[in-house]
């Protein structure tokens, strides 16, 4: 396996600093090949064309890496399902990847390349299929949103609830597409754990160019209806553990943990928690007096606000990886990071210098993409 990766990856090497122009090739010939799958698409693919190189790019990376690549996997092929993915429709994509790939490649492309291209992406659609075929849930759900509460110029906080029974937990996310945005699905993350009436909560931040955030944030209202993909991602709470917990967040990273924090006030009698939350400025910081309220009722919870960008601010100042190293020791606890994918690789870096496991960090980073 380890060759193989590294040929994956050296053969990638070829055509990653022209990765978006494999990519609309792809894309192209695909249609081009296979118009009838242009109806599974949105209107606007720049978004999607983004999508399709994270996916590219993870899948090589992964390869180091079985266990994760094969849940990986299998979480896509069922969340695929909502797009109507057939078994064909993967030769019909191989056909193209591998053009698109083997054309921008140029003259160093070879036949050893060409195989193990064929041969990992083979793997991948036989993992993607059976992860389909396994899941006996619906494609999507339909849920109804409840209430709508603008929490600043740019955030939303809205709840909703799924029609049929709809099984998730804590710190997971769901692709979600509304009416004003139709065909175009977008990951958000849950903002509460389990309930007993089913409701789910989101925090939605209205990027510059996210057209379906802006929808959500702007538009969206009590009575809409949204859909929901089957959940996906791995920053639950590792219930063998007994370690204290850091969660770190920025913007609307929060919800996750915020999810988190429900799931442990239904148990935690033990586990000291800490709450590190970094905003540019003080303003930022929505939903403030609920989590005050979860810390004044529970001992166990501690919080740190810090800014970046506020220098009367009272409380901490500086990024929120510096304010984590401020603080601590930090060698015998768990930690859950989610925020910008910036905020996030920072502090990834900064656990890693901290000498921190990584199999004691499980983190989600947000993007509208």
């Amino acid at each position: 396996m380890a060759d193989l990766t590294n040929v994956l990856k050296e053969s990638w090497s070829l055509v990653e600093d022209r990765s978006d122009r494999v990519v609309e090739h792809f894309y192209a010939r695909l249609f081009l090949a296979y118009p009838h799958l242009r109806e599974m698409f949105p209107v606007q693919m720049q978004v999607q064309r983004d999508r399709l190189l994270a996916a590219i790019v993870a899948a090589v990376r992964m390869c180091d890496d079985p266990v994760r690549l094969d849940e990986h996997l299998r979480s896509l092929g069922r969340d695929h399902r909502k797009y109507d993915v057939r078994p064909e429709h993967y030769a019909q994509v191989k056909v193209c990847l591998l053009d698109a790939i083997r054309t921008h490649a140029g003259e160093r492309w070879n036949d050893v390349y060409e195989q193990v291209w064929s041969d990992v992406y083979d793997l991948m659609a036989e993992k993607m299929i059976a992860g389909a075929a396994e899941d006996d849930e619906p494609p999507y759900w339909d849920a109804q949103v409840l209430s709508h509460e603008r929490r600043g110029a740019d955030i939303a906080v809205f709840t909703c609830r799924p029609r049929q029974p709809f099984t998730f937990r804590a710190g997971q996310y769901v692709s979600l597409e509304c009416a004003y945005k139709p065909r175009m699905w977008r990951t958000y993350s849950i903002a509460n754990s389990p309930q007993p009436d089913g409701t789910l909560e989101f925090h939605v931040r209205a990027a510059e160019a996210g057209w379906v955030s802006s929808a959500l944030v702007r538009r969206l209202r009590a009575g809409d209806t949204v859909r929901l993909a089957a959940p996906m991602g791995s920053m639950t709470l590792d219930t063998a553990s007994r370690r204290d917990v850091v969660l770190v967040t920025g913007g609307t990273g929060l919800a996750p943990a915020k999810a988190l924090l429900g799931e442990l006030v239904k148990y935690n009698r033990t586990r000291w928690v800490h709450l590190f939350r970094g905003e540019r400025r003080s303003d930022g910081f929505y939903d403030q007096e609920n989590l005050d309220r979860i810390a004044e009722r529970y001992p166990w919870l501690s919080i740190v606000r810090a800014v970046s960008d506020e220098p009367g601010f009272r409380g901490e100042q500086g990024k929120i990886h510096d304010v984590l190293s401020r603080h601590g020791p930090w060698r015998d606890h768990d930690f859950y990071v989610s925020g910008a994918a910036p905020m996030v690789r920072a502090t990834l870096s900064r656990l890693a210098e901290m000498s921190i496991p990584s199999t004691r960090i499980r983190y989600d980073a947000f993007t509208d993409s």
